[in-house]
C-alpha cells in the first residue's frame, strides 16, 4: 500500500470510528476504549511511517549508493534542503503539514520529524559526514547552497510584557502592532503573565480568561506569535501561588493558541503531568512549540554542566521543543561558555537560546544572531527590562542590526574597557557603518576586566575564523594592548608607549596604532586658533602649539599620546599624576619635567607658565567621581593659561571645564578628540574608507543629549 493511502486509509477509520461513538452517546468505559484505539491507530501509523522515513533515509544517503553509480554534492545538498535536514539550520516554528506529514506527524513541532531519535540521529550523522566529505571535494552549488541557509538564519527578537493589568499589557501589545517592520517590531512577544496583579494570579479562572484575552491580543490581532510565561519565585519569576494551579494556566496558552509557551527545566515532569485531558479538544497543536528554560542568577556554571546539566537534559525530553539557558555572567569570558553550547546545539540542529544576564553577558544579546541564539530579548523601552543587561529592541533591531543585515559571518568590532557603559562609541560606530553601507560588520560595547585572559578565549576574540577583526581600547587596557601587539606596532605608537586601536591583519595578528595623539592635539590646536575649521578631522599642519607649555594631568595611555603629540608639534610639557615616578618617567620619555598633583591642586606652580591645562584622567566622568576635578578653579586662576582641554566626553561640560569656562579660559572638550580618534579608527577598521566627521560628531552630541 502506498504511504498516502496508508495515511488515508488511517485518517478515515479513525474519525469514522471516533465519530460513530460520540453519536451514540456511548458510556464513558466505551467512549474512553474508542480513544485508545484511535491512539493505537496513531502510533502503529507513525511507527510504519518512521520506519519507512528511515530506512529511506538511509538508502538514499551519500553513504550507501547503488553499486556503481556516482556520489554527487548535488544529492547531499539536496538532504540538507529536505524538511527532514531543516533542523540543522534551526528550522522555522511553523513549518508546513506536507513537510511534517512526510514522516506521519500530526504535531506541528520541530522535533516531529525526529521522534524515532535513535534512527534520525545516524541518518542525521550520516547526512553532515556525507556533507562534509563532498564539499571538501568540490565547491559546487550545494555548498553554496547550504552557506546561503547559514547565513539566512535570523535570531527571532522577542520583547517582554511585563504590565501588572490585562488592558496595559494589551496597549502594550497594541504599540508593538503599530511598529514597522524595519522599526523595531519584535519577531515574538513574550507575555510575562506572573507580572500580572496577584488578585488575577490567585483566581486560577481570572488567570486563564486573562491569558486567553492577552494570547489573542498578540496571535490574532497584531499577528506576532506570543511565549505564554508564567514565571515562579524559585525561577526569578514574580508568582509565588499553587504549583499546580500555575502549570494548568501554561498549558492554557497552548490551548489559546499561543505560538509559544516557556517551561522551567525544574518543572518539566510536573509539567508534563499537568497536561489536560485531551476529549475536549487538541491542547497542543500544530506549529505551537514549548520552550524549556533554565536560569542561574548567581553565575555561569562550567560547560560541562551547561551541557549535561542544562541543555542535554533538556533536548533528551521529547515534551521540549527549544532549549532556552539564561545565565548571570561575572566576566566576559563567561560568554565563551554560553556560545559552545550554542556550537553544540548547532551540531545537533537543535534550536537553542543562550542569554547572559548583566552587562558582562551583554554581548550574547547583541550579537544573537551571529552566535547563533534561536531568540534573544530587548525591552520595550529603557527601563522596562524583564532580566538584567536587556538592550532595548530598538538597539537591536536598529543599531547592531540582529535580525536585519547581522549573520554568523558578522565581523566584530568592539571597545575594551573598564567601565565602558557610559560609552557612546557603539553609537558612534554602528550609525557610521550603516551610513556608509558597511553590512557586514558589528560594533559592541565589551566590558573586559583581565585583558589577556580576555584575547586568549578561543570562543570569542581568539576564535578560528579570525572574524573578531578591530578594537578600540580604553582605560585601563592600553599599555596592556602595546604589549599584546609585539613587534607589530605602528611607529609611532610604539613610541608614544600605548595603543588605543587593535586591527587584525590578514595573517591573523594584531597591529597596533594610537589615534588619540592626532585627535587630542587637533581639539586643543583648535581652541588656541579659531581660524581652524571647528569640523576639520586633521589639524597636521597647524603651529599653534609650537613653544607652549601644556600641563597633562595623568599618565596613563591617553597622557602619553597627548604628551608627544604636543612634543611632536614643539611644545614644553608638564605631567602631573598622582603616581609621581610614572610622572617623572612619562615626563622623562617626552622630553618635559613634572610636577606633583598636590602643587596642582593647591595652584603652586612654580616659574612655569602654563598655557594649556589637559585632563586625561577619569575624574569628572559619568559616575561616583562626575563632580571632581583634577585641577580645581583657583588653581585654574594661577596657572594663566588660556586653554583648557578635558579628554572626558560624557558629560560633554565636567566641572573642568565649566569652572575654566568661568575663569575665561577658552574650552576643548573630550567631543573633539573622541570623534577625531573614531574617525580615524574607521578608516583602519574598514580599509582605507573615509569617514563621515560630520555625521560622527552630530552622533555623539545627540547621544550625549539622550542622557
Amino acid at each position: 500500500m502506498l504511504l498516502g493511502d496508508m495515511f488515508a486509509a488511517k485518517t478515515q477509520f479513525s474519525l469514522q470510528f471516533f465519530s460513530s461513538f460520540r453519536e451514540k452517546n456511548c458510556t464513558k468505559k466505551r467512549y474512553s476504549l474508542a480513544l485508545a484505539v484511535c491512539a493505537c491507530t496513531r502510533r502503529l501509523f507513525k511507527m510504519i511511517t518512521h520506519s519507512w522515513s528511515c530506512s529511506s533515509t538511509v538508502a538514499s544517503s551519500l553513504l550507501l549508493p547503488p553499486r556503481g553509480a556516482r556520489t554527487t554534492t548535488t544529492s547531499c545538498a539536496e538532504k540538507f534542503s529536505s524538511p527532514s535536514a531543516q533542523r540543522l539550520i534551526f528550522c522555522r516554528e511553523k513549518q508546513s503539514s506536507e513537510s511534517l506529514s512526510s514522516f506521519g506527524g500530526d504535531r506541528g513541532r520541530l522535533r516531529s520529524s525526529f521522534r524515532c531519535r535513535r534512527t534520525h540521529q545516524k541518518c542525521e550523522q550520516q547526512q553532515r559526514a556525507g556533507f562534509v566529505a563532498s564539499a571538501a571535494a568540490s565547491s559546487s552549488s550545494s555548498s553554496s547552497s547550504m552557506e546561503m541557509k547559514m547565513k539566512d538564519f535570523k535570531c527571532k527578537l522577542t520583547t517582554s510584557i511585563i504590565s501588572s493589568t490585562v488592558s496595559e499589557c494589551v496597549s502594550e501589545i497594541e504599540h508593538l502592532a503599530k511598529r514597522s517592520s524595519n522599526n523595531s517590531r519584535p519577531d515574538i512577544v513574550e507575555l510575562r503573565v506572573d507580572f500580572l496583579e496577584k488578585s488575577i494570579r490567585s483566581d486560577e479562572r481570572k488567570m486563564k480568561e486573562a491569558i486567553g484575552q492577552l494570547v489573542e491580543a498578540c496571535e490574532k490581532v497584531a499577528k506576532i506569535p506570543c511565549v505564554v510565561t508564567f514565571r515562579p519565585t524559585w525561577e526569578g519569576g514574580q508568582d509565588d501561588g499553587d504549583e499546580e494551579t500555575r502549570l494548568r494556566c501554561l498549558w492554557e496558552g497552548f490551548r489559546a493558541g499561543a505560538t509559544y509557551v516557556d517551561c522551567e527545566l525544574l518543572a518539566i515532569e510536573r509539567f508534563a503531568k499537568a497536561k489536560p485531558d485531551e476529549r475536549d479538544g487538541v491542547i497542543k497543536g500544530p506549529g505551537q512549540m514549548l520552550i524549556c528554560s533554565s536560569h542561574e542568577y548567581e553565575l555561569t556554571p562550567s560547560l560541562d554542566v551547561l551541557l549535561k546539566e542544562k541543555y542535554e537534559k533538556i533536548r533528551a525530553n521529547d515534551m521540549c521543543d527549544i532549549a532556552k539557558i539564561a545565565c548571570v555572567c561575572q566576566d566576559i569570558n563567561d560568554v565563551g561558555r554560553l556560545a559552545k553550547v550554542l556550537e553544540k546545539a548547532r551540531g545537533d540542529g537543535y534550536p537553542c537560546a543562550v542569554l547572559g544576564m548583566s552587562e558582562h553577558g551583554l554581548i550574547s544579546r547583541l550579537l544573537a544572531t551571529k552566535l547563533g541564539s534561536y531568540l534573544t530579548f530587548g525591552s520595550i523601552r529603557a527601563g522596562f527590562e524583564s532580566a538584567p543587561g536587556q538592550p532595548t529592541l530598538r538597539d537591536l533591531s536598529e543599531l547592531y542590526r540582529v535580525n536585519t543585515s547581522q549573520t554568523r559571518e558578522t565581523k566584530v568590532l568592539g571597545v575594551m574597557g573598564n567601565p565602558i557603559a557610559q560609552s557612546k562609541s557603539p553609537q558612534l560606530h554602528n550609525k557610521a557603518l550603516i551610513s556608509a553601507k558597511v553590512d557586514d560588520k558589528c560594533y559592541v560595547p565589551l566590558l573586559v576586566k583581565d585583558f589577556a585572559e580576555f584575547v586568549e578565549n578561543e570562543s570569542l576574540f581568539n576564535n578560528k575564523n579570525n572574524d573578531w577583526v578591530g578594537f578600540s581600547v580604553t582605560i585601563p587596557h592600553k599599555e596592556s594592548a602595546l604589549k599584546f601587539c609585539g613587534e607589530n606596532v605602528d611607529p609611532v605608537a610604539k613610541q608614544i608607549g600605548a595603543v588605543n586601536t587593535l586591527v587584525r591583519q590578514k595573517d591573523g595578528s594584531f597591529r597596533g596604532y594610537n589615534t588619540d595623539y592626532v585627535a587630542a592635539i587637533g581639539a586643543i590646536e583648535k581652541a588656541l586658533d579659531p581660524t581652524i575649521p571647528r569640523d576639520a578631522a586633521e589639524t597636521t599642519d597647524s603651529k599653534a602649539l609650537k613653544g607652549k607649555t601644556v600641563l597633562v594631568l595623568g599618565a596613563g595611555g591617553a597622557a602619553r599620546g597627548l604628551a608627544f603629540g604636543a612634543k611632536f608639534k614643539e611644545a614644553n610639557v608638564v605631567v602631573a599624576n598622582r603616581s609621581k615616578d610614572r610622572a617623572d618617567a612619562l615626563a622623562e620619555a617626552c622630553g618635559g619635567t613634572s610636577i606633583s598633583v598636590e602643587d596642582v591642586a593647591s595652584g603652586n606652580f612654580g616659574d612655569l607658565k602654563i598655557d594649556v591645562i589637559a585632563n586625561t584622567t577619569s575624574l569628572g566622568m559619568v559616575g561616583e567621581r562626575v563632580n571632581e576635578t583634577p585641577c580645581p578653579k583657583e588653581a585654574i586662576k594661577k596657572s594663566g593659561a588660556v586653554v583648557c582641554f578635558d579628554a572626558v566626553y560624557n558629560p560633554l561640560e565636567t566641572r573642568l571645564l565649566r569652572e575654566a569656562k568661568e575663569c575665561g579660559l577658552t574650552v576643548a572638550s573630550g567631543l573633539d578628540m573622541f570623534v577625531g580618534q573614531a574617525a580615524r579608527q574607521f578608516e583602519l577598521f574598514n580599509e582605507g574608507q573615509k569617514a563621515d566627521y560630520a555625521g560622527m560628531r552630530e552622533t555623539v552630541l545627540n547621544a550625549s543629549k539622550g542622557n
